[in-house]
């Protein structure tokens, strides 16, 4: 098995870099070029078609791509010249007040989640099923994914919204009676879903996830898979949330994702995984690394903490090395996913610092 792994890890290495070749052709060349990249390249003197030839240049070649770009640079300097005069998606990423940080997409949210209904089984998220989305829509890219899920497996998506910045704006004024009313309120009308409607899969947050179960069981209501990210998930939470939420009946599907990645996935928890989730990029379209909060440009140890390190590499947008708001253990290459992993994924700081998280 282990000789297998090694295998299927260094294909998986030839593969990234071949994409990454491809990626970096894409987005530096005059003819598909992105006009950020292409005045960043010139304004560094960096001929990059040639001194990126394989994922660990990226390291050296460039610095962590800052979240200020995504608030405050014009979208029309990341579009690539082919898709020049197409309308695009705009997303929003969390943030509380303040612009923040905006994605432009195509077709790429609809690739991720086509990807990820690949990873579903049936059993569990049947085909020809209706959803349910407790979670934020509006500007974010959830709502269109979750829907385009639900549609090619041949189902239809219901939906309940929620504003996240307003609830963490609630927490930071430590307005927590107000906090409980509009997780109520948002749990009331999922209910009143579930209740009159042929709901067989499920998206929603950890913490919302909790909140519907309180409400009623969620196996008996019919519901036979989960979909649930959006926050931490501990051992603990995993635990409960199998165990006293799901009742150990309905599927537990959680996933590691956002508007900049696209979703990592994991596996199917074992009994000597004690609750600990691991979650795998979609590589060769995303990279994660562990990194080391103090030299960046070195990896963690397997199995310490280090921060998490975002590269995105897609036709539609290319963001190298962005240091993300988590912190994670980094994991193994397994058979399945033979790239390193990210496990118990918390926020950044957040064992010396208190980090809002809100509903999510």
């Amino acid at each position: 098995m282990e000789n297998e792994v090694q295998y299927s890890f260094k294909n998986a290495e030839n593969e990234l870099n071949d994409h990454l070749i491809e990626i970096i052709n894409w987005h530096f060349s005059e003819e598909t070029g992105t006009p950020y990249w292409l005045n960043w390249a010139s304004q560094h003197g960096v001929s990059l078609l040639k001194e990126v030839k394989c994922f660990a240049d990226i390291v050296q070649v460039f610095p962590h791509f800052k979240d200020e770009l995504l608030r405050e640079v014009d979208h029309k300097l990341f579009i690539p010249k082919p898709y020049l005069g197409k309308p695009y998606k705009i997303f929003e990423t969390g943030g509380t007040t303040g612009i923040p940080k905006q994605r432009i997409s195509w077709e790429d949210h609809l690739t991720d989640y086509t990807e990820f209904s690949e990873t579903l089984n049936d059993q569990y998220f049947p085909p020809n099923s209706d959803w349910l989305m407790l979670g934020p829509t509006g500007p974010r890219r959830l709502r269109l994914s979750i829907e385009h899920l639900a549609n090619i497996r041949g189902g239809s998506c219901f939906f309940v919204d929620l504003d996240p910045r307003w609830v963490k704006k609630l927490i930071a004024n430590h307005q927590s009676d107000q906090v409980k009313t509009y997780k109520q309120h948002v749990t009331e009308q999922a209910v009143a879903v579930i209740k009159n409607r042929d709901i067989s899969c499920l998206f929603t947050t950890p913490l919302l996830l909790e909140a519907l179960g309180e409400w009623i069981s969620i196996p008996d209501a019919g519901i036979k898979g989960v979909f649930c990210g959006g926050t931490t998930m501990t051992p603990q939470n995993v635990r409960f949330i199998i165990e006293e939420v799901l009742e150990n009946k309905t599927h537990f599907v959680p996933t590691y994702g956002n508007t900049l990645m696209g979703l990592a996935c994991s596996l199917p928890l074992k009994s000597d995984d004690n609750y600990s989730i691991t979650y795998w990029a979609p590589q060769p379209r995303a990279v994660l690394r562990v990194v080391n909060p103090d030299k960046t440009t070195d990896c963690v140890e397997y199995g310490d903490y280090g921060r998490v390190e975002l590269t995105t590499l897609t036709k539609e947008f290319f963001m190298p090395r962005f240091l993300e708001r988590d912190e994670a253990i980094r994991r193994h290459p397994c058979q399945q996913y033979p790239w390193d992993g990210v496990g118990d994924v918390r926020p950044f700081g957040s064992q010396t610092t208190s980090v809002i998280e809100g509903v999510y």
